[in-house]
Protein backbone atom coordinates (compact mmCIF):
# COMPACT_ATOMS: atom_id res chain seq x y z
CA UNK A 1 0.00 0.00 0.00
CA UNK A 2 0.88 3.70 -0.21
CA UNK A 3 0.37 6.18 2.61
CA UNK A 4 0.11 9.95 2.72
CA UNK A 5 -0.35 12.27 5.66
CA UNK A 6 -1.47 15.80 4.81
CA UNK A 7 -0.02 17.34 7.96
CA UNK A 8 3.13 15.40 8.76
CA UNK A 9 4.77 15.62 12.16
CA UNK A 10 8.18 14.70 10.71
CA UNK A 11 10.76 16.78 12.61
CA UNK A 12 12.89 17.47 9.54
CA UNK A 13 10.19 18.31 6.99
CA UNK A 14 7.98 20.43 9.19
CA UNK A 15 4.21 20.50 8.70
CA UNK A 16 3.63 19.47 5.10
CA UNK A 17 2.10 16.56 3.18
CA UNK A 18 4.44 13.54 3.30
CA UNK A 19 3.96 10.14 1.69
CA UNK A 20 5.43 6.67 2.16
CA UNK A 21 5.80 3.80 -0.32
CA UNK A 22 6.25 0.07 0.41
CA UNK A 23 9.65 -1.59 0.64
CA UNK A 24 8.98 -3.41 -2.63
CA UNK A 25 9.61 -0.13 -4.50
CA UNK A 26 13.20 0.04 -3.25
CA UNK A 27 15.79 -1.06 -5.83
CA UNK A 28 18.37 -3.75 -5.17
CA UNK A 29 21.13 -1.40 -6.28
CA UNK A 30 20.56 0.81 -3.22
CA UNK A 31 23.45 -0.05 -0.87
CA UNK A 32 21.36 0.91 2.16
CA UNK A 33 18.69 -1.72 1.48
CA UNK A 34 18.01 -4.59 3.89
CA UNK A 35 19.19 -2.87 7.07
CA UNK A 36 22.49 -1.68 5.67
CA UNK A 37 22.10 1.89 6.89
CA UNK A 38 18.67 3.05 5.68
CA UNK A 39 17.07 5.41 8.18
CA UNK A 40 13.71 3.82 7.33
CA UNK A 41 14.84 0.76 9.28
CA UNK A 42 15.24 2.80 12.45
CA UNK A 43 12.66 3.13 15.23
CA UNK A 44 10.01 4.57 15.08
CA UNK A 45 9.94 4.95 11.27
CA UNK A 46 10.42 1.21 10.85
CA UNK A 47 7.09 0.50 12.58
CA UNK A 48 5.23 2.77 10.15
CA UNK A 49 7.09 1.46 7.09
CA UNK A 50 6.44 -2.16 8.01
CA UNK A 51 2.71 -1.47 8.22
CA UNK A 52 2.69 0.26 4.83
CA UNK A 53 4.72 -2.57 3.31
CA UNK A 54 2.46 -5.31 4.68
CA UNK A 55 -0.80 -3.61 3.62
CA UNK A 56 -1.81 -2.73 7.17
CA UNK A 57 -1.73 1.03 6.56
CA UNK A 58 -2.52 3.23 3.58
CA UNK A 59 -4.40 2.68 0.34
CA UNK A 60 -3.90 2.05 -3.36
CA UNK A 61 -1.63 4.09 -5.59
CA UNK A 62 -4.71 5.68 -7.13
CA UNK A 63 -5.86 6.67 -3.63
CA UNK A 64 -2.49 8.32 -3.09
CA UNK A 65 -2.80 10.30 -6.32
CA UNK A 66 -6.37 11.32 -5.52
CA UNK A 67 -5.17 12.75 -2.21
CA UNK A 68 -2.29 14.57 -3.91
CA UNK A 69 -4.83 16.27 -6.17
CA UNK A 70 -6.47 17.83 -3.09
CA UNK A 71 -3.24 19.50 -1.94
CA UNK A 72 -3.54 23.28 -2.51
CA UNK A 73 -1.55 24.71 -5.43
CA UNK A 74 2.00 25.91 -4.71
CA UNK A 75 2.21 23.69 -1.63
CA UNK A 76 5.57 22.05 -0.98
CA UNK A 77 5.18 18.33 -0.30
CA UNK A 78 7.51 15.38 0.10
CA UNK A 79 6.91 12.09 -1.68
CA UNK A 80 8.52 9.07 -0.04
CA UNK A 81 9.98 9.76 3.35
CA UNK A 82 10.54 6.02 2.91
CA UNK A 83 10.33 3.89 -0.21
CA UNK A 84 11.13 4.80 -3.80
CA UNK A 85 9.40 5.65 -7.07
CA UNK A 86 6.50 3.38 -8.14
CA UNK A 87 7.60 0.12 -9.66
CA UNK A 88 9.09 -3.07 -8.34
CA UNK A 89 12.81 -3.21 -7.56
CA UNK A 90 15.01 -1.40 -10.14
CA UNK A 91 12.38 -0.58 -12.77
CA UNK A 92 10.07 2.45 -12.64
CA UNK A 93 6.38 1.91 -13.37
CA UNK A 94 6.05 4.63 -16.00
CA UNK A 95 2.25 4.60 -16.02
CA UNK A 96 2.01 5.11 -12.26
CA UNK A 97 4.70 7.78 -12.22
CA UNK A 98 2.84 9.69 -14.95
CA UNK A 99 -0.32 9.41 -12.84
CA UNK A 100 1.49 10.93 -9.85
CA UNK A 101 3.06 13.69 -11.96
CA UNK A 102 -0.38 14.64 -13.29
CA UNK A 103 -1.80 14.69 -9.74
CA UNK A 104 1.04 17.03 -8.72
CA UNK A 105 0.12 19.62 -11.35
CA UNK A 106 0.29 23.05 -9.69
CA UNK A 107 1.88 21.65 -6.53
CA UNK A 108 5.52 21.59 -5.50
CA UNK A 109 6.17 17.89 -5.06
CA UNK A 110 9.67 16.50 -4.72
CA UNK A 111 11.32 13.18 -3.95
CA UNK A 112 14.50 11.13 -4.37
CA UNK A 113 15.29 7.90 -6.18
CA UNK A 114 17.99 5.27 -5.89
CA UNK A 115 16.69 3.40 -8.92
CA UNK A 116 19.42 2.97 -11.56
CA UNK A 117 19.28 5.41 -14.46
CA UNK A 118 18.74 2.91 -17.25
CA UNK A 119 17.41 4.36 -20.50
CA UNK A 120 13.89 3.39 -19.41
CA UNK A 121 14.14 5.01 -15.97
CA UNK A 122 16.07 8.07 -17.12
CA UNK A 123 13.40 9.02 -19.66
CA UNK A 124 10.67 8.74 -17.02
CA UNK A 125 12.59 10.84 -14.48
CA UNK A 126 13.46 13.52 -17.03
CA UNK A 127 9.82 13.84 -18.04
CA UNK A 128 8.67 14.10 -14.42
CA UNK A 129 11.16 16.89 -13.69
CA UNK A 130 10.17 18.71 -16.87
CA UNK A 131 6.53 18.63 -15.74
CA UNK A 132 7.12 20.07 -12.27
CA UNK A 133 7.54 16.98 -10.09
CA UNK A 134 11.13 17.14 -8.87
CA UNK A 135 12.96 13.83 -8.62
CA UNK A 136 16.44 14.03 -7.12
CA UNK A 137 18.88 11.31 -8.10
CA UNK A 138 20.26 9.81 -4.90
CA UNK A 139 24.04 9.35 -4.88
CA UNK A 140 25.92 7.05 -2.53
CA UNK A 141 28.88 9.41 -2.14
CA UNK A 142 30.38 12.54 -3.66
CA UNK A 143 32.13 10.71 -6.50
CA UNK A 144 28.85 9.05 -7.46
CA UNK A 145 27.14 12.44 -7.29
CA UNK A 146 29.60 13.80 -9.85
CA UNK A 147 28.67 10.96 -12.19
CA UNK A 148 24.95 11.59 -11.79
CA UNK A 149 25.36 15.35 -12.37
CA UNK A 150 26.38 14.55 -15.93
CA UNK A 151 22.76 13.49 -16.59
CA UNK A 152 21.53 17.07 -16.15
CA UNK A 153 19.12 16.25 -13.31
CA UNK A 154 18.99 17.39 -9.66
CA UNK A 155 21.28 15.32 -7.44
CA UNK A 156 21.44 14.70 -3.71
CA UNK A 157 24.08 12.63 -1.95
CA UNK A 158 24.94 11.06 1.36
CA UNK A 159 27.85 12.68 3.15
CA UNK A 160 30.23 11.35 5.79
CA UNK A 161 29.31 12.37 9.32
CA UNK A 162 31.82 15.21 9.74
CA UNK A 163 31.64 16.77 6.28
CA UNK A 164 32.02 20.55 5.91
CA UNK A 165 28.85 22.57 5.28
CA UNK A 166 30.09 23.71 1.85
CA UNK A 167 32.64 22.12 -0.44
CA UNK A 168 33.46 21.31 -4.04
CA UNK A 169 33.19 17.85 -5.51
CA UNK A 170 36.22 16.32 -7.29
CA UNK A 171 34.71 17.50 -10.59
CA UNK A 172 34.20 21.03 -9.29
CA UNK A 173 30.46 20.97 -8.55
CA UNK A 174 29.28 23.03 -5.60
CA UNK A 175 28.02 20.86 -2.75
CA UNK A 176 25.69 22.39 -0.16
CA UNK A 177 24.75 20.54 3.02
CA UNK A 178 21.02 20.45 3.78
CA UNK A 179 20.40 23.32 6.25
CA UNK A 180 17.85 21.26 8.20
CA UNK A 181 20.59 18.83 9.20
CA UNK A 182 22.55 21.38 11.21
CA UNK A 183 20.19 24.28 11.95
CA UNK A 184 17.68 23.27 14.62
CA UNK A 185 15.00 25.74 13.57
CA UNK A 186 15.29 25.10 9.81
CA UNK A 187 12.90 22.60 8.23
CA UNK A 188 12.12 21.57 4.67
CA UNK A 189 9.16 23.95 4.72
CA UNK A 190 11.61 26.82 5.31
CA UNK A 191 14.11 25.74 2.66
CA UNK A 192 12.71 24.03 -0.41
CA UNK A 193 16.06 23.61 -2.18
CA UNK A 194 15.38 19.95 -2.98
CA UNK A 195 12.34 20.97 -5.01
CA UNK A 196 14.38 23.24 -7.30
CA UNK A 197 14.92 21.01 -10.31
CA UNK A 198 17.19 23.31 -12.32
CA UNK A 199 19.76 24.03 -9.60
CA UNK A 200 23.44 23.73 -10.51
CA UNK A 201 24.71 22.29 -7.21
CA UNK A 202 24.53 19.03 -5.27
CA UNK A 203 22.66 18.82 -1.97
CA UNK A 204 24.34 16.72 0.72
CA UNK A 205 22.88 14.86 3.67
CA UNK A 206 25.25 13.73 6.43
CA UNK A 207 24.42 10.17 7.46
CA UNK A 208 22.34 9.90 10.61
CA UNK A 209 20.24 7.50 12.64
CA UNK A 210 20.94 4.33 14.57
CA UNK A 211 22.68 2.71 11.56
CA UNK A 212 24.84 5.68 10.66
CA UNK A 213 28.07 3.72 11.09
CA UNK A 214 27.11 1.43 8.19
CA UNK A 215 25.90 4.35 6.07
CA UNK A 216 29.06 6.31 6.83
CA UNK A 217 31.22 3.63 5.19
CA UNK A 218 29.14 3.99 2.00
CA UNK A 219 29.26 7.78 2.12
CA UNK A 220 33.06 7.67 2.33
CA UNK A 221 33.10 5.76 -0.96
Amino acid sequence: MFHIKIRSSNDKTGVMPVSSSPKSTCPDNCPLKDKNGCYGDNFPMALHWNKVSTDQRGGSFTDLCDTVKTIPDNTLWRHNQVGDLPGSNNRINVRQLAQLVAANDGKKGYTYTHKPMTAHNLKAVQLANDKGFTINLSANNIKHADELMELGLPVATMLPIDSPKKQLSPNGHRLVTCPATYQDKTKCTDCGLCQVADRDFIIGFPVHGASKAKANLIAKG
